[in-house]
């Protein structure tokens, strides 16, 4: 499989920068921004927003995690039996201005998956939705409040967003099959 990084680690670091200030500046009159980052590679994103978040403002973050495996359409038991894993968001949904967060936005499904598990907990005043990477080729009609970078993509291709916690370096590269 060929590939190709198309941003750094420092672009890509300079980019979640520039997405907590866009948060910060589109939630004015929050004290309290509720960041939930979607099983994998959303959480250690979302951690970085909090983290910028917290250094550019006074607001306060918290943090969540979100596993939507049980919640998604496009996989069948066998797949996914051994890889759940834990939920935990320490605070109430409920009446909360709740963004999302995940590395790629493609099909929609995650985000649907996403927001269907989210609001089994309760109900959110608002759900936004943050990606690093939005490739395009929308199965349902979902778009992100922010976005690191669009990237259109082929069908063939695939995106990878490598972050420190699991692929020891932080960068985003399209691979071509």
């Amino acid at each position: 499989m060929e590939s190709k990084v198309i941003i750094d680690r420092q672009t890509m670091l300079r980019t979640l920068a520039r997405l907590s200030h866009e948060i910060i500046e589109r939630n004015p009159d929050s004290q309290t921004v509720y960041l939930v980052g979607i099983r994998r590679r959303g959480v250690p994103i979302a951690k970085i927003l909090k983290e910028n978040i917290e250094k550019f403002s006074d607001m306060e973050v918290k943090l969540g995690e979100l596993d939507i495996t049980l919640h998604r359409d496009d996989l069948t038991r066998p797949h996914f039996s051994s890889d759940i894993n834990e939920t935990i968001i320490n605070f109430d949904v409920n009446e909360k201005n709740i963004i999302l967060v995940d590395d790629v936005l493609f099909t929609g499904r995650t985000a649907r998956a996403a927001m269907d598990a989210l609001i089994k907990m309760g109900r959110p005043s608002i759900i936004q939705l943050a990606v690093m990477i939005d490739r395009g080729h929308r199965e349902l009609p979902i778009c992100a409040n922010y976005v690191g970078k669009n990237v259109p993509t082929s069908k063939d291709e695939f995106i990878k967003v490598c972050v420190d916690e699991f692929d020891g370096k932080t960068e985003v590269v399209i691979m071509k099959r």
